[in-house]
């Protein structure tokens, strides 16, 4: 006969010790007070202390902003960001139908193979544009 009200653990769990709960034995983190199981909590409070720019911060944010020259992330992601947006600009262009505008994609992969995704997206743009300006003014 059970001496406690309180189910008992399962095989395969484990009670938190910082708040009771009970869980699956592979966690690591207790899924109601997400206290790490493994690892000791540190029990001093973080704060969140904002780091001043030193000067040479702030003179090369200056200078990117004076140039134009692109974060460090734009560089790396330019390229990325600037398809995305393309794509964003024909799918808006389409009415937001992502069907179509794959469609229009895959029919400039096919004229020019051998180029790229960037390519093909400015490609559709343009021949969006072109054929929707002939039923506009025909």
């Amino acid at each position: 006969m059970p001496t406690s009200i309180d189910p008992q653990p399962a095989e395969n769990e484990f009670e938190c010790a910082n708040c009771g709960a009970y869980f699956h034995y592979e966690l690591t983190r207790c899924p109601n007070c997400g206290v790490n199981l493994y690892e000791p909590e540190d029990d001093s409070p973080q704060r969140y202390t904002p780091t001043q720019k030193s000067i040479f911060e702030k003179f090369s944010e200056w200078l990117r902003m004076l140039f134009k020259k692109p974060y460090p992330v734009d560089e790396l992601f330019g390229a990325a960001i600037n398809q995305a947006d393309l794509f964003n600009d024909l799918l808006l262009k389409v009415g937001g139908d992502r069907s179509t505008a794959e469609r229009l994609i895959e029919f400039e992969k096919q004229q020019l193979p051998n180029s790229n995704r960037m390519v093909w997206i400015k490609n559709a743009i343009q021949r969006w544009e072109r054929d929707n300006q002939r039923y506009r003014s025909g």
